[in-house]
């Protein structure tokens, strides 16, 4: 069975980012949403749903995230939805997809 992950890292403030909103996304089917929990996971994102290759999409609603915390952000945010389209290649393995974000900037990469 192959398995997916996250972990939203808030680089701004070193620290985990809890209370993000994530959804992730199937051939136009929203498979999960939920949020990351205080140490910034989703545990519960595919329990019960197998995952066959193709390409799938994380969204996390970053300006959310940054305005719970009260800071001010321009109108419209310079990010607010950041979107990862992936592609799992085969069935089975793990497939871990890592966000570092701040107000300003996100990376990810393919995690072990």
């Amino acid at each position: 069975m192959t398995s997916l992950s996250t972990h939203v890292l808030d680089t701004a403030h070193g620290r985990p980012a809890a209370g993000v909103k994530v959804r992730l996304w199937h051939d136009g089917s929203l498979l999960f949403s939920g949020a990351t929990n205080d140490d910034g996971r989703c545990p519960e994102l595919i329990a019960d749903k197998p995952l066959t290759p193709g390409t799938y999409t994380l969204e996390f609603s970053i300006a959310d995230y940054f305005r719970g915390l009260g800071i001010a952000l321009a109108d419209p945010p310079f990010l607010d939805l950041v979107a990862i389209e992936f592609g799992i290649a085969e069935a089975g393995g793990h497939y871990h997809v890592p966000l570092l974000v701040s107000p300003y900037g996100y990376s990810t990469y393919r995690g072990s």
